[in-house]
């Protein structure tokens, strides 16, 4: 086995010392995120339209998506029709979420809408042991209309309800979804972080191809599927 690079060893006082230097820089990044937070509550929102996706039991408008709360978020899950394993980055992201009850005392809900067919999607959140609720939009324009059509890539999105009426209040995608996850700021306080190349790390570290160390899907089966 390769021996790895290390960090230096110092005393505690100098450890202290960059710690704090460190810390200075992460509390101004979470004032910074307290700030972007307080932009995001202050936008403006969009009118959607009396959408119906396919749920498990059958047709659904978007407003009963809400399962009576007044807030909804989405995880829109990339789909490749006629493929045994789905994105393994979708896969892997939704696999982390398997308790989300604590939502209902805000007010809001978080479920899975894909292109997938319903009942492809039901058997594929079974085979790797998806604990969230999924809707299809594939007889729906509803993905194309948030930026997740078909062919397309993941989204997330954020909807807010009143009465029977649905406003879109914010979307991101691609990396703006990280700060959702608790996988990533999980590995990026390790001292190796991600191990991935394209990361400013000091010499030495062990640095692979980006995505190499992700989790794939039919892993993810195996860890928490049906057949685990």
């Amino acid at each position: 086995m390769t021996s790895l690079a290390l960090p230096p060893v110092v005393d505690q006082s100098t450890w202290r010392k960059e710690l704090d230097a460190l810390r200075v820089r992460e509390k101004a990044a979470t004032r910074e995120l307290d700030a972007i937070a307080a932009q995001r509550r202050r936008l403006p929102m969009v009118a959607m339209g009396d959408y119906v996706l396919e749920g498990e039991d059958g047709p659904v408008g978007l407003a009963e998506v809400f399962d009576g709360k007044r807030q909804l978020i989405v995880y829109n899950h990339m789909w490749f029709p006629g493929e045994e394993w789905q994105c393994p980055g979708c896969t892997g992201y939704t696999a982390q979420f398997t308790r989300l009850e604590f939502l209902a005392g805000y007010d809001a809900r978080f479920v899975i809408v894909t292109q997938g067919p319903i009942d492809e999607a039901i058997e594929y959140k079974r085979r790797v042991g998806n604990q969230m609720t999924w809707y299809s939009t594939a007889n729906s324009p509803f993905g194309a209309d948030v930026d997740a059509p078909p062919g397309g890539g993941f989204a997330v999105n954020v909807f807010l309800r009143q009465g029977d009426k649905v406003y879109r209040t914010w979307h991101t995608n691609g990396r703006g979804t990280e700060q959702l996850s608790h996988t990533f700021p999980l590995i990026d306080v390790l001292p190796y972080g991600r191990q991935e190349e394209w990361q400013d790390s000091p010499d030495g570290w062990p640095q692979d191809p980006t995505y190499s160390r992700w989790v794939g899907s039919q892993e993810i089966a195996r860890l928490y599927g049906t057949n685990s």
